[in-house]
């Protein structure tokens, strides 16, 4: 996938960079895959506000992605290469040789035609998914399992990968997008390759439009609201607004979330980088 620069005819294309969707074959969604998406505008189940910037927005249908890839033996054919409004990652619309459709996340580099496999004892090529204690070492993957048969939930953003780098007993060793070192146990399942549309890091929006378009609200900074709406409000002229804290008082840059004694904490063997 690459990036185009617009002429700047207007105010808002002039530091527009959009994507070019050459990778994409199809423009309509496969109907039999669609399912409603109910977006909540930021509110509970009391319609009060509970996050804040989020609301408006198009319209979107959730398209429904096989993260498990667990029809194992039966060849697939790409029938073609889709855009999902929801995720930044592209969609590879797959045709089993037994009539099933399904969708997955296309990685970099799969075109409409390929045939795909999933299960043990397949060949490790890009998009084919198998046990990572049969996937030679220093292979890129994603869409990972963190527990068997509990369907792929690291590495599934546009260009995120995992490097597998050695085995241990029985688990894998792999070095994840954000720099951690973890272990998973290697009968869990990871596709082969890296995940497509890899240079969504450089588009543009242009406009604030478009990102209302997205569903986000503007965003107003702390430092401009007055004492009683934020710690870092008030103060004469442009002050800086102290220490950045969060509107509840929390800070902001630095503070630990994690909990000390989360259960995978012992999996981790070297954390993510700062």
């Amino acid at each position: 996938m690459a990036v185009k620069k617009l002429k700047p005819v207007t105010p808002s294309s002039r530091f527009r960079i959009a994507p070019s969707f050459d990778e994409i074959t199809k423009g309509t969604p496969e109907k039999s895959l669609l399912a409603p998406y109910k977006r909540t505008g930021g509110r509970n189940e009391q319609g009060k506000m509970t996050v804040r910037n989020r609301g408006g927005g198009h319209k979107k249908r959730y398209r429904v992605i096989d993260f498990k890839r667990d029809k194992h033996g039966v060849p697939a054919t790409v029938k073609a290469i889709e855009y999902d409004p929801i995720r930044t990652a592209r969609l590879a619309l797959l045709y089993y040789a037994d009539g099933e459709k399904r969708y997955i996340i296309a990685p970099q580099g799969l075109q409409a035609g390929q045939t795909l496999l999933s299960g043990s004892g397949i060949a490790p090529e890009v998009g084919n998914a198998l046990p990572m204690s049969e996937i030679p070492l220093g292979t890129i993957v994603h869409n990972i399992e963190m527990r068997p048969n509990g369907g792929g939930v690291m590495a599934r953003s546009a260009g995120a990968y995992a490097q597998l780098v050695a085995r241990d007993g029985k688990y894998a060793i792999l070095k994840l997008p954000s720099g951690e070192t973890r272990m998973v146990l290697a009968i869990c399942y990871a596709t082969v390759g890296s995940v497509s549309n890899a240079d969504h890091l450089n588009v543009q929006v242009g406009k604030a439009g478009r990102n209302r378009w997205l569903g986000n609200r503007p965003r107003v900074r702390g430092v401009a609201m007055n004492p009683v709406d934020h710690p870092m409000g008030g103060g004469e002229g442009r002050s800086s607004g102290g220490h950045p804290r969060s509107r509840k008082g929390l800070y902001s840059k630095g503070k630990k979330t994690r909990s000390r004694t989360k259960h995978s904490n012992k999996y981790i063997i070297s954390k993510r980088n700062k």
